[in-house]
């Protein structure tokens, strides 16, 4: 016998345990037991159920990060999309905006077009259509450009008038283009009538540079009221008679002057005007008018 086995003893077979293979074969039947029990008498269900209350705090405290980062995400991704969803109603709605604004443009012009066609059957005036391009450059007149020129039969003295009465008169024609000086403008000057009474005057811009007319050298006693309709009166033989001109708005009778003060508001539309109607002067559809008689022939010599 070896010298260093003669202390050692060898363990009785009890207390040597079972051996590897034993012990995963008893595990299985164990689990296989355990298994077999649940499924048919739910013999583990009390055991599930006190670990899940157990167990349950701790899961929550495990997932509370990764759920306070999920709500984060969620938080911006949801901001972010609603920002992009207001970005494109705004948008939307501007373009519908733009759209029935110009919806209403079209309708508006559309109305003033069929009313100018209207009175020039109408009255059975001889008139051309034009549309305004841009306002003179001049700050100190009332002048306006239009798309019309000799070329389309334009010429320069014709009357203008929109769909409610008289806008202004051709001062300048061009081949292309034209000039169109306002009854506003200071320098204008307009023969009227005063359909209540027959009153003739003469109506000039107002030279303080307000979109109104003047009814100048009236007689502070002239039967002149306020509201009283203006029209042309035709004696000029450049303006047809009749169309509308201005409403009396104001009278103002000093006593240090023998003429009254006399602003009356345009029925046209002279500031924003687009599209008008030029007349054809009334002189072109008049007869030419006879020539002056031959001066008598004088004697000489005096009396016999």
């Amino acid at each position: 016998m070896p010298l260093g086995t003669l202390g050692n003893e060898p363990r009785p077979f009890f207390r040597q345990g079972l051996s590897a293979p034993l012990r995963l074969l008893l595990c299985t039947v164990l689990a296989f037991l355990l298994m077999l029990g649940d499924a048919r008498w739910g013999i583990t269900q009390p055991i599930r159920t006190v670990l899940s209350v157990v167990l349950y705090p701790v899961q929550m405290l495990a997932l509370a990060p990764i759920e306070l980062a999920r709500r984060g995400s969620e938080y911006f991704e949801t901001r972010d999309n609603v920002q992009r969803e207001a970005q494109a109603a705004r948008e939307k709605l501007l373009v519908q905006s733009a759209k029935s604004l110009q919806v209403d443009q079209l309708l508006l012009e559309n109305q003033r077009l069929r009313a100018l066609l209207e009175m020039r059957e109408r009255r059975g005036l001889d008139a051309r259509g034009a549309q305004v391009i841009y306002e003179a450059a001049d700050p100190f007149s009332r002048k306006l450009i239009l798309d019309r020129g000799t070329l389309q039969g334009l010429q320069s003295g014709s009357p203008v008038m929109d769909e409610n009465g008289i806008v202004g008169q051709i001062t300048r024609a061009y081949p292309m283009v034209s000039e169109l000086t306002l009854i506003t403008d200071p320098d204008h000057a307009i023969p009227v009538l005063n359909v209540r009474n027959g009153l003739r005057g003469v109506a000039y811009g107002d030279s303080d540079g307000s979109d109104m007319i003047e009814l100048r050298y009236m007689a502070t006693n002239a039967d002149i009221q306020e509201g009283d309709l203006l029209t042309t009166s035709g004696i000029d033989g450049v303006f047809p008679p009749g169309l509308p001109v201005a409403r009396v708005a104001k009278i103002e009778r000093r006593s240090e002057s023998i003429f009254a003060r006399i602003l009356c508001q345009p029925i046209a539309l002279t500031q924003g005007a687009r599209h008008v109607m030029v007349i054809s002067t009334l002189g072109a559809n008049q007869p030419d008018r006879p020539a002056p008689e031959a001066p008598l022939p004088t004697r000489k010599g005096g009396r016999k």
